[in-house]
């Protein structure tokens, strides 16, 4: 076993493409993290196998913050105790849907429900018509690929080395943002086919480099493009940016937690 690093920050989305929520701790589940992603909105114009509404097609929907209104009830599983002496393949308990739910700041301040029809006509403002929104809900994270999401902040600093912009790493929507000792960029690439112990317990199998899209060349902030940031990471990285990962141990996970390659 080898100490490869620390926590750097950690993050999760409670709506499919909204801002992400800053976390001191979180739960990391074999069904992802508690709390992320678990709405998202599905488009009657969606592709096959795709049928999210996200940034891709309304820019301004990363600018939307949602909330928790009983953020107690969502920072962990009700069963805490019991979920983290839980059997390999026993799913810990979610508190109650209604514990779970979620109001949205819109970008010009509003703050409207989640299941509030408002927020869908709010998102679908200077899009195409063709774009019939409806709201979904899942206990497992919606996430696009694996359950798990890890961003080295190396990366991002050898990124705005490659194309003169500062590249605020929040671009890459990662659930953990890992500082690693390795002053290089990218070095989390080596770890696919490896697994990791992130604090006292969890350990997670990095199956995959994260193959990205035109989402990280959107300003978490305003929402404006830098396609030359998508450009480096196709040129320069096969298009790969980050690792995902799937949990084999489940538990907490801390910022600050140091980080081990386990083989």
């Amino acid at each position: 076993m080898s100490t490869i690093g620390i926590v750097e920050s950690l993050w999760r989305y409670p709506v499919k493409s909204m801002c992400g929520e800053q976390l001191d701790e979180l739960f990391a589940s074999y069904a992802g993290v508690y709390g992320d992603r678990l709405f998202a909105f599905e488009s009657s114009a969606g592709r096959k196998g795709f049928p999210f509404f996200t940034g891709r097609e309304q820019r301004q929907m990363i600018r939307y913050r949602p909330h928790f209104r009983n953020p107690n009830k969502a920072a962990h599983p009700v069963d805490l105790a019991d979920a983290e002496s839980l059997p390999p393949g026993v799913n810990p308990l979610s508190a109650h849907p209604t514990e779970l739910m979620i109001d949205v700041e819109t970008p010009d301040r509003k703050s409207i429900a989640i299941d509030d029809p408002a927020l869908i006509d709010h998102l679908r403002t200077n899009i195409d018509e063709k774009h019939q929104l409806t709201l979904r809900r899942s206990d497992k994270a919606m996430t696009d690929c694996r359950p798990l999401s890890i961003f080295a902040v190396q990366s991002a600093k050898k990124l705005g080395e490659e194309t003169g912009i500062s590249v605020d790493k929040r671009r890459f929507r990662a659930n953990v943002y890992l500082d690693l000792t390795s002053s290089g960029g990218f070095a989390e690439d080596a770890f696919v086919g490896r697994s990791m112990r992130i604090g006292s317990k969890v350990v997670v199998s990095i199956l995959e480099r994260d193959p990205r899209c035109m989402m990280i060349t959107l300003n978490p902030d305003t929402a404006e493009k830098s396609p030359a940031i998508l450009k480096a990471v196709a040129q320069a990285h096969s298009g790969m940016a980050g690792v995902y990962g799937a949990v084999l141990v489940e538990g907490m996970i801390r910022k600050g937690d140091p980080v081990e390659l386990l083989n």
